[in-house]
């Protein structure tokens, strides 16, 4: 449904790694951070083993711990609200527009509490948040917006870099995403001293990391001030993310133009509302969401059991969180989040689909009865 477009090139730079003798964390994952950073418009990049650890490193930062509550949308994947246990805090899940899937600055100012320290802005699905708009809310009560951009890569928000505006990013380089390392994720900030302190954290909290001390002409030995984890990443990783990298405007421009496809062909059925462009940016459509309207003759199941039939490859819409046993108990009054996750599905897209390949799948949606 969603492949990641590699290549002979990716394959050259991961082999020189190995060539290389350092496989760790290292040389390559130093030039990821800077190049990645530099074309997300951020002033410092931070890679991790993955989007959640990167989520875990900012929560953390942004000094969120035991008897704080982070707001959540509760649609996004479950990475989101976990991340948030893992600092000891509450998620408090807060509704999305059904439009773009996201959070607004509505639907966040309905849940703010005293004890609410930050919040997680999620670019569902690479439509990117209203930043701004949140940020409004939040920053003059002190609240930190943690933008959660693991779908977002090549995404912009008001002519910029989706993730650009804001204190700090957390990114996603799993294959389902636009930009692959196979897993690995980064953290990007404004802010040098939570860039070092991330660095710190993801190496165990060394004082100096492994690479520092390789690179030395004498002998060092390290300390760790603080509670620290191993969310490294690996230059094998970080070789692959730099090809990614140089590919990324070219899939996000095919991505788009597959999108503008579908929504001229579905178009023709009646009531179905697709992932679109909001009004402060333009996504990179990592996914392809259609929702169905109330009414429609077939339930989204049943109309994913009909795609499978056919031999088409559709996912259920995104998820939502509340509605996991890992999450029971938790208040959540989430009418749209409600509506986006039942009726909501996602169809193929991928860098060499074909029109007949769009015009099939958009048949078999159109013909479900």
């Amino acid at each position: 449904m969603i492949k990641p477009v590699l290549g002979e090139e990716e394959a050259a730079a991961v082999a020189d790694v190995v060539r290389s003798g350092w496989v760790a964390q290292g040389p390559r994952v130093a030039e990821f951070e800077a190049s990645f950073a530099a074309r997300m418009a951020a002033a410092h990049g931070v890679a991790t083993s993955s989007c959640t650890t990167a989520l875990h490193l900012a929560l953390l930062l942004a000094g969120v711990g035991a008897g704080d509550e982070v707001v959540v949308p509760s649609l996004s994947f479950i990475a989101t609200a976990n991340a948030v246990r893992y600092v000891g805090a509450a998620p408090v899940f807060a509704d999305i527009d059904l439009a773009t899937g996201n959070l607004t600055p509505e639907t966040v100012e309905a849940v703010l509490t005293t004890r609410t320290r930050a919040v997680i802005a999620v670019d569902q699905g690479g439509v990117p948040v209203d930043l701004d708009a949140v940020r409004a809310v939040c920053d003059p009560r002190g609240i930190t917006v943690v933008e959660d951009a693991a779908c977002a890569a090549g995404s912009t928000y008001r002519g910029r870099p989706a993730g650009a505006g804001a204190e700090i990013s957390a990114w996603s380089f799993h294959p389902r995403k636009l930009l692959t390392t196979g897993e690995g994720g980064m953290l990007t900030t404004g802010r040098e001293e939570w860039a070092v302190r991330a660095r710190r954290l993801r190496e165990h909290a060394m004082s100096v990391s492994a690479a520092e001390r390789h690179a030395a002409a004498g002998v060092i030995i390290e300390e760790y001030a603080e509670t620290g984890y191993n969310y490294r990443m690996t230059d094998l990783q970080a070789a692959l993310g730099l090809v990614q990298l140089r590919r990324l405007d070219a899939v996000v421009a095919r991505r788009r133009e597959l999108a503008a496809r579908y929504r001229k062909l579905l178009g023709e059925v009646p009531g179905v509302l697709t992932a679109a462009d909001p009004d402060c940016g333009e996504t990179n459509y990592q996914s392809f969401w259609i929702l169905l309207p109330d009414g429609y003759p077939v339930g989204r199941d049943a109309l994913l059991r009909g795609l499978f039939d056919a031999g088409i490859s559709a996912r259920r819409g995104i998820m939502a969180a509340h509605r996991e046993p890992a999450y029971e108990g938790v208040r959540a009054d989430l009418p749209a989040t409600e509506v986006f996750t039942s009726r909501s599905l996602i169809l193929p897209l991928f860098h060499e689909m074909t029109p007949v390949q769009q015009e099939r799948v958009v048949e078999v949606v159109a013909a479900a009865r």
